[in-house]
């Protein structure tokens, strides 16, 4: 457990807790040009109309008043006795909605800490985009390691409000392991997750339908990892991965997770027919993270050539690939092109997401390996498809590593899991990206109580976007899975924890 972290969390919750009765004047004595110090930093960024109230707190500052503005004209004050600004939801969606395009102005006055009279701080600007954001976003709760657990679950949120309910969490698989959850096309119709359990399997919810497929069981017989769904439906690409951690005895970073053999195949969900192209199952060369072209006309992989684990880690890179498909004999192309050469740009690459519009392809770049989350230097990276010229996403980065990313439906949305808060967390924040490729300064997803940010002992694994609330019949899920003992079988127990 990271103890900074701890006494961080228990002095915001004792500053909590100590404030709730205070109260503070209508005058301040000071003025100071800085921006106020608030937790989640807000300021300068840009919204979609449809997110949830910015609720905001100072650390250790039991009273506050924050005025929002336009043009010098006020449009709403929120007065706070109780150490956290807690925003009326509908008069800050009234307030965002009317002034969609423009900018509000946010003015912050603070009673306690170091101003025990009052400080009146530097106003801050929010941009109002017209881009909307997709409605929810889906995402699990895990333990940050590889550590012992028991319950877990995916989770959706809705982001126009504070609702988070379960998509599906292992009270229906005996207390196993549900992961790697994707959707068609940010359909909350079609998408699949692994449950990795006893009587487990790959279940898919398409159409109003669930089927459980065992693909360690059909076709080559290899399990698969992570998938990505073919933007036009029907197929499904999966990396088949054999992965591992390993501690480190000493130095910052605690553990390394690497993959001993991975391969590239493609499910047909209608006929159950499996595609092991043997050119992307030898056993020399990797393959992972697969990601469909926007027409479903391209499979994009990172493939490197296999080393000795995890003694050679520091040699492992992994590529960025290409080949065509073909949706009709479900078949790949002869030629396959390289996109990203580590041997010219260095580095590694994971993760490649392709804007649904076309035009840029992002993904996370680290010193080597094939596990970002784990890699502090992992950052974003995106280029122009178009002319594959790079394009600045460095407002997104922070100290610590940013890993699993996706793409809104309109493209004008990322959401990125990153660690930057107490480097041992994965958290949600959000960015957006004009259409000519201007990045925002990414926002944490607003919850009604800051804190929960800090209180919630558990990491973000693949957030995702989702165009509406996924509805799946639990009792036909638990008829699917229930096996009667709960216990993991052995490729659960390999990716416990990793995924």
């Amino acid at each position: 457990m990271n103890l900074k972290y701890v006494r961080k969390a228990l002095l915001m919750l004792s500053s909590a807790v100590l404030v709730a009765c205070s109260s503070h004047p209508e005058q301040v004595k000071d003025s100071v040009a800085e921006l106020p110090p608030i937790f989640p930093d807000y300021a300068g960024v840009t919204i979609p109309t449809n997110i949830a109230p910015l609720n905001f707190m100072i650390e250790g500052v039991p009273s506050l008043e924050a005025v929002f503005m336009r043009d010098g004209k006020e449009l709403l004050t929120v007065d706070s006795r109780k150490g956290v600004v807690d925003i009326p939801i509908s008069k800050w969606h009234d307030m965002i909605k009317a002034n969609e395009g423009g900018s509000i102005q946010v003015k912050v006055r603070a009673w306690g800490g170091e101003y025990p009279e009052g400080v009146e701080y530097a106003p801050f600007d929010i941009h109002i985009s017209t881009d909307e954001i997709d409605g929810w976003v889906a995402y699990r709760l895990i333990e940050p390691g590889y550590e012992g657990w028991l319950q877990m679950g995916i989770y959706q949120r809705e982001l126009a409000s504070f609702n988070e309910e379960v998509l599906v969490d292992n009270s229906v698989n005996n207390m196993g392991c549900v992961n790697c959850h994707s959707f068609c096309s940010h359909s909350p119709q079609t998408m699949m997750f692994h449950s990795r359990s006893d009587n487990g399997g790959t279940v898919f919810w398409q159409d109003g339908q669930l089927e459980k497929i065992n693909l360690a069981a059909v076709g080559p017989k290899k399990q698969g990892t992570y998938p990505r769904w073919n933007p036009k439906g029907r197929y499904v690409a999966y990396s088949s991965n054999l992965t591992f951690q390993s501690f480190y005895a000493e130095g910052s970073r605690e553990n390394e997770t690497y993959d001993t053999a991975s391969d590239l195949i493609i499910l047909d969900t209608e006929s159950g027919k499996v595609l092991a192209d043997e050119r992307f199952n030898e056993s020399t060369r990797w393959e992972t993270y697969p990601e469909w072209s926007p027409d479903g006309e391209y499979i994009y992989f990172c493939s490197a050539n296999g080393v000795q684990m995890p003694n050679d880690r520091r040699n492992l890179h992994y590529d960025l690939l290409r080949v065509k498909f073909d949706r009709e004999t479900m078949t790949l192309g002869e030629q396959v092109d390289t996109v990203y050469n580590t041997r010219i740009e260095g580095g590694s690459v994971g993760y490649p997401r392709i804007s649904p519009d076309g035009q840029y392809l992002m993904y996370a770049r680290l010193a080597y390996g094939t596990f970002p989350v784990w890699h502090e230097e992992s950052d974003m990276e995106m280029v122009r498809l178009a002319d594959g010229q790079k394009v600045d996403v460095s407002a997104i980065n922070s100290d610590d590593s940013e890993s699993y990313h996706s793409w809104s439906s309109t493209s004008r949305w990322k959401v990125v899991a990153s660690r930057r808060l107490d480097s041992r967390y994965a958290r949600v924040y959000i960015a957006h990206i004009s259409e000519d490729g201007v990045c925002g300064k990414p926002f944490l997803l607003p919850q009604r109580n800051p804190l929960h940010n800090m209180w919630r002992l558990k990491s973000y694994n693949i957030p995702e976007f989702v165009t509406g609330k996924v509805s799946l019949p639990k009792e036909r899920l638990m008829e699917l899975l229930d096996a009667g003992t709960g216990r993991d079988s052995e490729d659960s127990k390999a990716q416990r924890g990793v995924n």
